[in-house]
């Protein structure tokens, strides 16, 4: 705790209250704001992601502020994904074939207040709300902020600045308004909007589905999914065509369209779901971005963190656990350039874009891979492949999703290079016969081996 140096960060969301956390336990003073009202007083998650799929990578970031309990405390194992087809018949498709390899739902906002609760403990974390970021001297590190209630403007300064500001980060309209150096934005919408809904407990307070999967319901270019709550409820969400298709968000404009779209596709969720046409009317259509952005940083003052920097879509279940990654590779980089802000942002963005430009495009073929593929058969024939090999060679093979998900010690860009390459060389070898039961699964394990490093040399890891 000898550091005196004051760290204001804007955004208290997940990664601005974890990093606030941790570089309080540094000893920083730090000044964390947040535009929006305290979430531990007021409810502002209606109808906004409010669960989420907590996982190693998420996991180690809680180990590293000595909340690890705390969270899985009040977390939901999912081991597979429970898809339901067209005839309403379900089939559960494992996550990996360890049965100590699951991931979790937890609630957005009871991990949120968890990391504020604990930063407000601090004696060097001030934590204000309401207060709306305007605009940031990067050169200066203060930025200007309006109090929502008062209407009062707030000039705040620290020796740096971090935006945790999330996808629509104040701070990086700031950096793209500056002319003193060259920064790049991108920002590439699918056609496809969510919509939060819910199946409720039972009268009982039970889950109506089975509790410990996530369930979808592929329908090609569309699905639902659903995610279990403490409480007995699933969250529920639709992944829909905004206006592609014969039923859209542009066309669903009356409750018995609604319902007739859901009793056509999803009949099974349907019957869990009598409040559905109230949700779907009361809940805002939200959009699915992908945002990228370069330089992070700009004067050694300012640094953009997780989805400010790096916004992807949900469909890896990525999304926290990569922005919690960020402050686990940061802190680890504070060790190495302790005292020279501008070094330490060059090295993070060296060592960090890579990596969470890798997760933004696996985010991308997840999306078409669970909408469209999860219930074709030959997608469910590698799976169970790869399960069989997890289970019998977990040191020999890990499938792109194990990769991914649960072998945090590996890069997102290496477990995205191994893992498509493998993806390419199951199904290849699945269409071409060669992998038959009457071979072995040692056997079956040396024929995609060699048929991955083959694909690796050639560097052919496009996406399928």
């Amino acid at each position: 705790m000898e550091k005196q140096e004051k760290i204001l960060i804007i955004g208290a969301g997940l990664c601005g209250s974890l990093l606030a956390l941790r570089l309080a336990q540094r000893g920083y003073e730090i000044d964390l704001v947040e535009k929006r009202p305290d979430l531990r007083k007021t409810d502002i998650a209606a109808g906004r992601s409010i669960n989420l799929a907590f996982s190693n990578r998420g996991i180690k970031a809680m180990k590293l502020v000595g909340l690890e309990k705390k969270a899985l405390d009040i977390c939901i194992p999912m081991n597979g994904r429970m898809i339901h087809n067209t005839e309403s018949e379900t089939f559960l498709s494992p996550y990996s074939g360890l049965e100590e390899e699951y991931i979790n739902s937890i609630s957005r906002t009871d991990l949120n207040a968890l990391l504020l609760d604990e930063a407000e403990k601090m004696p060097n974390v001030t934590i204000s709300f309401n207060k709306d970021c305007k605009k940031v001297n990067l050169e200066k590190g203060s930025a200007e902020f309006q109090d929502y209630n008062t209407k009062e403007k707030i000039t705040k300064t620290g020796s740096i600045v971090i935006g945790t500001d999330g996808a629509g980060s104040s701070l990086r309209k700031s950096m793209m308004e500056d002319r003193g150096f060259l920064f790049s934005f991108s920002q590439d919408y699918l056609q496809h909007g969510y919509k939060e809904l819910s199946i409720s407990a039972d009268k009982n307070g039970d889950f109506q589905l089975y509790k410990n999967a996530l369930h979808i319901w592929p329908r090609g270019e569309n699905m639902v999914i659903a995610l279990p709550n403490l409480d007995g409820s699933f969250t529920v969400t639709l992944f829909l065509s905004y206006e592609e298709g014969e039923y859209n968000f542009k066309n669903l404009t009356s409750a018995e369209k609604v319902e007739e779209y859901f009793e056509k596709f999803y009949p099974d969720a349907l019957k869990l779901m009598p409040t559905l046409a109230e949700e779907f009317f009361e809940n805002p259509t939200g959009p699915l971005g992908t945002v990228k952005c370069s330089p992070w940083h700009s004067y050694g003052k300012t640094l953009l963190m997780g989805d400010a920097a790096h916004a992807i879509v949900p469909f890896y279940g990525q999304g926290m656990n990569a922005s919690f990654e960020d402050v686990v590779v940061f802190d680890e980089i504070l060790d190495q350039h302790n005292g020279d802000w501008n070094e330490t942002f060059k090295r993070y963005q060296k060592e960090r874009k890579k990596d969470t430009d890798a997760i933004a495009d696996l985010a991308i073929d997840n999306f078409h891979e669970m909408k469209e593929h999860t219930a074709a058969p030959i997608f469910q024939q590698k799976r169970k492949l790869e399960t069989a090999l997890e289970e019998e060679f977990p040191a020999e093979y890990a499938s792109k999703y194990r990769l991914v998900t649960f072998q945090e010690e590996i890069g997102y860009q290496e477990a995205m290079q191994r893992g498509r390459a493998q993806d390419k060389a199951m199904l290849k070898l699945i269409s071409d016969g060669k992998i038959s039961d009457d071979i072995s699964l040692e056997e079956k394990l040396k024929l995609v081996k060699k048929e991955t490093e083959n694909i690796l040399q050639s560097n052919n890891l496009t996406s399928f």
